[in-house]
């Protein structure tokens, strides 16, 4: 398997420029992006060390890291523990869509594909509290008390809120709705994670969630869609905030351990 030598630093430089101030985790992950295209990193090649990266880069290493999870999440590379990251083989395939959609790369992408989200969401609500049955409010309600006892831990957390918003689009029987959504927030994912901080913010989340559940059950359309659309602006502002925003526990940037 072709690796990229880790004795060769000048073809790091001469692939890569040093980032403007601000534009971190975005700008990593266009540039590595736009050379995955061109070939730079064929299938299958291991790029080059989190530490060469960031120094090519003029960057920190969290803003590879980070760069790199949403290249992962997007299928573009695997990241090994212990080995590196690697380019896929499918990643080719993937490209055309990943570059049309300009996930990652900008503020405004993401702001806007954000708001995609919300119309999406806050109309799988609407759909749920008209068809939901017993059985779907019963997996709302467990993925819901997933929520509640996972407010210490993030990572928990955020699997358990997805697990909730799966639910409601299935609930509300539109395959079209919910495959969007699936699509959607996986796309979102990284920028999730990244804005969602501390416990504050995920009692907050538990209260908005738990207002959506109850008017769900209640098969009060209306209401429904008003928590939906409260919850959705409050998980808006986390995602076009979540650069800004230190992690609990921390001091600065990154996540607590």
């Amino acid at each position: 398997m072709p690796a990229f030598r880790a004795d060769d630093p000048a073809r790091v430089e001469l692939e890569l420029h040093a980032l403007p101030r601000g534009s971190a985790v975005a700008e990593v992950a266009r540039q590595m992006t736009s050379l995955i295209a061109r070939g730079t990193f064929p299938p299958g090649s291991r790029l080059p060390p989190e530490r060469q990266l960031a120094e090519s880069l003029g960057v920190g290493r969290s803003a590879v890291r980070e760069a790199l999870a949403a290249l992962e999440i997007l299928g573009l590379v695997s990241v090994r523990p212990g080995s590196g990251t690697y380019i896929r083989d499918s990643a080719s395939e993937l490209l055309p869509t990943t570059l049309s959609w300009g996930l990652m790369l900008s503020a405004e992408h993401t702001a806007q594909l954000s708001e995609v989200r919300s119309a999406l969401e806050v109309r799988a609500a609407v759909l749920a509290a008209a068809r939901a049955g017993e059985e779907d409010l019963q997996r709302l309600r467990t993925h819901l008390e997933a929520m509640e006892a996972s407010t210490h831990d993030l990572s928990a957390f955020v699997e358990a809120d997805a697990g909730f918003h799966l639910q409601l689009a299935r609930a509300g029987g539109n395959e079209v709705i919910g495959d969007l959504l699936q699509t959607v927030r996986s796309l979102l994912r990284v920028w999730v994670e990244r804005g969602l901080r501390s416990t504050e913010q995920a009692l907050t989340a538990c209260r908005e969630h738990r207002a959506v559940y109850e008017a769900i059950a209640a098969h009060d359309p209306q209401a429904a869609q008003a928590a939906m659309d409260a919850h959705m602006r409050t998980a808006g502002d986390r995602v076009e905030h979540a650069d800004a925003l230190p992690v609990e526990g921390t001091t600065g940037t990154g996540r607590s351990a």
